[in-house]
């Protein structure tokens, strides 16, 4: 199974930053993520095995316990690599939560559980839209700088199934295999 650990904004902060994008997504001719499939991944696995599911769920939810749950907002934003020729345009999260440290510990409950993590340099991010080919973003990213999001809890973690080209106009379908819970302050 293809799997992701990531913190997946509530619905009421996807709606805002869907409000705040639907307006002008017509003047960019990206492809748009969904904004129920919004979330910030912590660490990706591209095979999971059946056998591994089980331990890895176990080992993410003794580490998510060892990371304090504190408020979030989703702020901001830019592109990779860069804006001047962007391939993904991207929006920020805020948080007193220690994302790299969370994203370490879940890549390591994947090591841990017997999976290979991709092990690309982790930069917090909520991907809004990908293009096809490289494209100057400068005017998104400005616009994307006076983004704030309402202020939400940030208790769990989620693990999500991602199965290729079955969504929505040939996209990923999510499912959400299990949520850890952070710990209380």
């Amino acid at each position: 199974m293809r799997m992701f650990v990531a913190v997946v904004p509530p619905e009421p902060a996807r709606a805002h930053l869907d409000e705040f994008l639907e307006p002008r997504r017509s003047a960019g001719n990206f492809g748009w993520t969904d904004p129920d499939q919004f979330h910030l991944t912590l660490a990706f696995c591209e095979q999971v095995p059946e056998r591994s599911l089980d331990r890895f769920v176990e080992v993410l939810e003794a580490v998510a316990e060892r990371h304090r749950a504190d408020r979030a907002r989703l702020v901001g934003g830019g592109a990779f690599p860069d804006p001047a020729r962007a391939r993904v345009l991207w929006c920020g999260m805020e948080t007193g939560l220690d994302l790299a440290a969370l994203a370490r510990s879940a890549r390591g409950a994947a090591n841990d559980s017997g999976i290979a993590v991709d092990g690309q340099r982790f930069r917090p991010h909520l991907t809004l839209a990908r293009m096809r080919r490289p494209v100057g973003v400068d005017n998104w990213v400005r616009l994307l700088d006076g983004y704030a999001g309402p202020w939400w809890e940030l208790t769990e973690v989620s693990l999500i199934a991602s199965y290729l080209g079955q969504g929505r106009a040939g996209r990923p379908r999510y499912v959400q295999v299990a949520k850890m819970p952070l710990a209380t302050p």
